[in-house]
Parts: structure tokens; sequence; C-alpha cells
């Protein structure tokens, strides 16, 4: 990197506090998996060729494996400086590759060419994954709300996060709702390791803001596809609970305005998925109610499995101090939990 103002890479703590654009030159697929949030992905290399660079380090040593990456490369370089000039104007570009060896190297050289200035990440995206895996190691001041299926306990959380309180919205970040039906009518899921960065970045966040409460819901270790990492997971069995409690039409109705506007085959198609746990009565029930499109009648049916899920998860955590807000919107909820000072206001 001869020329380059700063040839020395920078730990991740430290590149942390510095400003400007982050890019991820990994293939798509490495991109995918997992990255830094917030970064933009421009691959030197696309996943074949990856492959093929990868192949020929291992079959043919660390020499052949350059040239062929720069008979591959080379071609690409005049594309590659032109979407570097989306950073111009911006602070100096943060650039990693998976262990800030010659891919970031070389397209740190090429943004230094057109005088951006990069920055390097001292360990590419493998020290980042240690750095977001450390933070659920760290103690957390946790406190969860739980509540039956139909309480509202998402649109809660979100309600009290517009107030100032800190929340981990563990089902947001997911993009499932946490049973067979979750993920009806979200993106896709990231994945588990994409969440885990996801989750990392919003405690660092509370971290840095010093906050004294982090509030979340109860959840199973799974929320649909993404796993809560296990330490952050003990950690939430242990914290406070405050159980909000609802009647059973107004979660029947929460339910309905959540779900009813799926179609009967998504539907049909997440009951068949719980079936062996439903059982063969309340699946029959069950489906029967959404072929004539009665979504209360499914709803009811559905909750008495629910329900008894609910209580034996909760039977994990710490014993709830319960609060009834049945009749309440969410916002009306969120003021009246702040105002008893169940709930404390972190900014």
């Amino acid at each position: 990197m001869s020329g380059m103002e700063d040839d020395c890479p920078i730990a991740i703590d430290e590149l942390r506090n510095l400003h400007g654009p982050l890019v991820d030159v990994r293939s798509p697929a490495e991109f995918l998996k997992g990255h830094w949030p917030g970064a933009t992905n421009l691959p030197l290399f696309n996943d074949e060729e990856r492959v093929a660079v990868g192949t020929s380090y291992k079959q043919d040593g660390r020499i052949q494996a350059i040239h062929l990456g720069l008979r591959l490369a080379g071609p690409k370089m005049s594309a590659l400086a032109n979407k570097l000039e989306q950073f111009r104007g911006l602070d100096r570009p943060r650039i990693y590759c998976w262990r800030g060896g010659m891919r970031s190297v070389s397209m740190a050289w090429l943004a230094e060419q057109i005088d951006l200035k990069p920055l390097l990440l001292q360990g590419g995206y493998k020290a980042y994954r240690h750095w977001a895996q450390s933070r659920f190691d760290q103690p957390w001041p946790l406190r969860i709300i739980g509540g039956q299926t139909g309480t509202g306990k998402t649109d809660l959380l979100l309600a009290l996060n517009q107030k100032g309180v800190a929340v981990l919205n563990l089902e947001g970040l997911a993009n499932h709702r946490g049973s067979s039906f979750g993920g009806l009518g979200l993106p896709d899921q990231p994945s588990t390791e994409h969440y885990e960065n996801l989750l990392a970045e919003v405690l660092d966040g509370y971290r840095q803001s010093n906050v004294r409460s982090i509030w979340l819901e109860a959840e199973s270790i799974q929320v649909g596809r993404c796993r809560i990492p296990k330490s952050l997971f003990n950690q939430m069995r242990s914290a406070p609970v405050i159980e909000i409690r609802r009647s059973l039409p107004e979660r029947v109705k929460q339910l309905v305005e959540v779900y009813g506007h799926q179609s009967a085959k998504a539907l049909a198609d997440a009951t068949h998925r719980i079936s062996r746990r439903l059982g063969p009565q309340r699946t029959e029930q069950a489906l029967g109610a959404i072929a004539q499109q009665d979504w209360t009648k499914a709803c009811r049916v559905l909750l008495d499995y629910y329900d008894r899920c609910y209580d034996h998860a909760l039977s994990h955590f710490s014993k709830p101090d319960s609060v009834d807000l049945t009749g309440q919107t969410a916002t009306e909820a969120a003021d009246w939990l702040i105002g008893n000072k169940i709930v404390e206001i972190s900014s």
C-alpha cells in the first residue's frame, strides 16, 4: 500500500469511534451471511471467483492464488473505482474483508489512487465478529415484558421506545413474531450470525448512553430461525419480569388485526406446521375455521395451545409482577407504565 497516508490497520474499538462509510469487500454470499450493520457490499470477487481463489491457495499455494486473484480483479478496477466514487465527499471510508488480508488491502489501494484516503479494519470481519459476540458476555440491565399471545407486547415496547425507553426489539430485528405464524407478511429473516450483529449494535449503543434499564420481550431462545445468543438469553431468564394482561376478546381482536389479512393458505400451512403439538381435534377445528375465514374462531382455538406454551416458557423466567392493561392502547399503556414508575425513561 505504498503511498497511503495510513498503512497500519486500525483495531476494531478505535475504528468504531471513527465516522465514515463502511465498505465490505467480501463476496455477496459472505455479506449475506453476516456483516457490520450499515456496511455497503463492494465485492472484489463474486462468489464463484472467491471459491476459485481459495481452492488455488490450498492446492497451488499463495503465489499462484495471488496471480489468479489479479487476473480476476484486474479487469474490474475501473468499475470498482467508479463504485468507490459514491463515498467521495464523505468521511474516510472504513474498509474490511474477512481477515484484513489481500482483498481489503487491494480495495484500499484502489481507493487511495482516487484520493479517498481509506482506513482498514485490523483483523477484518473476523475481528468484528469477535467484538459482537463479546457484547453478550457483558452484564446488561435487562427488564422483561411478558404476556400471553395477543396482549400486544411488541406494540407496547415500540410505544415505550418512542417515549425514550431503551428497548431491544428481539422480534423486530429478527423479522419474526416468534410463532409458527410469526413470519407471515414480514421480510426474510437475517441469518443468526447477522442477527447477533444487529443485537450487539443496539446493546452497544445503550452502553454508550449509559442506560439503567433495557426492556425486551419474553421469548424462547429461538425467534423463527434466528437464535438469541445463549449468554444473553441466560441473562433474560434471571431478569425482572412485568407480565401484562388483557381480556380474551381484546387479545383475539389484536390477533385478527395482525393475521386476518393473510391468505387462508398461509394460515393453514402455519397450522399444519404445529399440528402434532396441537393434536388432531384442535388442528381440525382451526383448519375448518380458517377455510371458512372465521378468523375469530381460529384464533380462539389456537390461543388455547399458545397459552399453554406461554405458561410453560414463563416458568423458566423470574416470578413476574402482573399489570392489567385491558382497554388501553399501546400508547396509553406506555404512559401508564411510565407514570406509575414501573418503566423508566432512559433519555
